[in-house]
């Protein structure tokens, strides 16, 4: 691989998840994403508390995307080999933390409403 552009890595991405699961992991990240900035324009401030819940959900979102991308692959720990290996886990880690993190604070806005802020 000699040449490191963003389509070799959809490429790369499509192949490990199957091409309908990764646009549909794709639209779910932008839909997500889009209700985020939705709940910030509408409250016009964040609100602590439903932050904090948020944070505290994020080791779940964090060990949900390793177990998913886990069993997407069909590996396991014990296939771990190199340093890469383990950052880029790290990196599934981080991202499925950030992005459930921002779910949990949608999911609290729509269901609480932006009167519970205190």
């Amino acid at each position: 691989m000699e040449d490191f552009s963003l389509m070799t890595l959809l490429a790369v991405f499509e192949e490990m998840f199957g091409r309908g699961l990764f646009w549909a992991m794709v639209a779910v990240a932008v839909a997500i994403t889009l209700a985020w900035v939705y709940v910030l324009i509408r409250d016009r401030a964040m609100s602590m508390r439903k932050f904090l819940l948020a944070q505290l959900s994020m080791p779940v979102g964090g060990i949900a995307a390793v177990w998913f991308v886990l069993l997407i692959t069909n590996s396991g720990l014990r296939d771990i080999g190199g340093p890469i290996d383990w950052i880029v886990l790290l990196g599934v880690f981080v991202a499925g933390a950030i992005g459930f993190a921002i779910l949990v604070y949608v999911v609290q806005s729509f269901v609480r409403g932006k009167a519970a802020d205190s």
